[in-house]
């Protein structure tokens, strides 16, 4: 469900929604629903139709031979509403490729790669030490690399990143890649000058890989410098809120709004943001980019984006740490804001994306 859009994943798919109703795209939207999360009234003013279906969440959505969050989306009533017209059909993420066996054979297919889904999991086996969880992800991240190298040659992907889509083309031999930045609700460079009061993680805290990242700079980072932290996302577990609260210059924002995350990236002297995955493209980076000062990254969290020349990037908590002492007290400049619109403000057009994304539809 595209909306809220108050994830990476959704965020792309709102805008881009967005951005195609724009060029006089007339869209039907088909999602599946896992609890009431709104947002009808939102998306009716870009949407044709909307149409909602039960996701097979537990063992019922499991098969041995095929990833889960593929083989739980395979509905046999989204093919029959698929299969009523010949419109050309864009599938989010390797999620709901599942069912392109039994589409139309004469439908255009365009489906949108968020992530190398393999390395991805891969990753998440890594960030939690929970068993089950770890069995889960590597178990998942298996299943997905053989049936991403069994993907149908006759669609065409669209990946987030310029690195995945040489990933795809080359290591998966789908020829028919091409990269299509993020769709994202910030259309120009909107850096305020000057200094900010504290730094800033933000990222949605229930996912692991976000919550090993804040426990880490808690603990390798700012336990060693008094610099002030925040950390704002949502759902954050007991364990991070207790590691909090072992620093008296570190503080946490729970589950805020986008109104109010929006305003501590831009109160934020520092965005910091560490990631332990090099798979897609954090959008919480370029919300830093667009919106915030200073913005510190880790190699995982930049490589592959063509972002590097408007970060400043530590490839260790003690260079991390180095690099935020030094800019604490250094203002952000007009210069480094005109660096980040040549930079961005060009492959992040919305509307001049779409229209390219729009050609491998019809």
């Amino acid at each position: 469900m595209p909306w809220p859009a108050d994830y990476g994943g959704a965020i792309d798919m709102f805008y881009k929604i967005e951005a195609l109703y724009r060029l006089g795209i007339k869209i039907h939207l088909h999602y599946f629903s896992y609890h009431h999360r709104g947002g009808h009234d939102e998306l009716n003013q870009y949407c044709e139709t909307i149409n909602a279906y039960q996701r097979e969440t537990g063992l019922k959505g499991f098969s041995r031979k095929i990833p889960y969050i593929v083989a739980s989306r395979i509905n046999a009533s989204l093919v029959e509403n698929l299969n009523k017209d010949n419109y050309p059909v864009l599938l989010e993420g390797v999620h709901c490729t599942g069912i392109i066996p039994q589409l139309n054979k004469n439908k255009k297919i365009l489906v949108r790669l968020h992530n190398d889904e393999c390395e991805y999991y891969q990753q998440l086996s890594k960030s939690t030490n929970q068993l089950f969880k770890k069995i889960y992800y590597r178990t998942e991240s298996r299943l997905l690399k053989k049936y991403q190298q069994n993907l149908p040659h006759h669609c065409y992907y669209a990946c987030i990143t310029e690195k995945d889509a040489i990933i795809f083309k080359n290591q998966y031999g789908l020829e028919n890649t091409l990269f299509s930045p993020a769709f994202i609700p910030y259309k120009e460079i909107n850096n305020p000058e000057g200094m900010g009061k504290f730094c800033l993680y933000h990222g949605n805290l229930s996912v692991p890989e976000n919550e090993k990242a804040a426990a880490w700079l808690l603990s390798e980072i700012f336990s060693k410098i008094k610099i002030p932290l925040v950390i704002a996302g949502k759902y954050p577990s007991k364990k991070l809120e207790k590691l909090v609260r072992l620093k008296e210059h570190t503080s946490l924002v729970a589950s805020p709004s986008g109104s109010e995350i929006n305003g501590l990236v831009k109160n934020a002297h520092i965005n910091v943001l560490p990631s332990f995955s090099t798979s897609g493209i954090k959008i919480k980076l370029l919300h830093a980019l667009f919106e915030g000062r200073h913005c510190v990254v880790n190699d995982e969290m930049i490589m592959g984006t063509g972002l590097e020349a408007a970060c400043h990037i530590g490839s260790n908590a003690g260079a991390i740490a180095s690099i935020i002492t030094q800019l604490y007290h250094q203002p952000f400049t007009e210069e480094e804001i005109m660096l980040r619109k040549n930079l961005l403000e060009g492959i992040y057009d919305t509307a001049k994306n779409a229209g390219r994304l729009s050609q491998y539809l019809y």
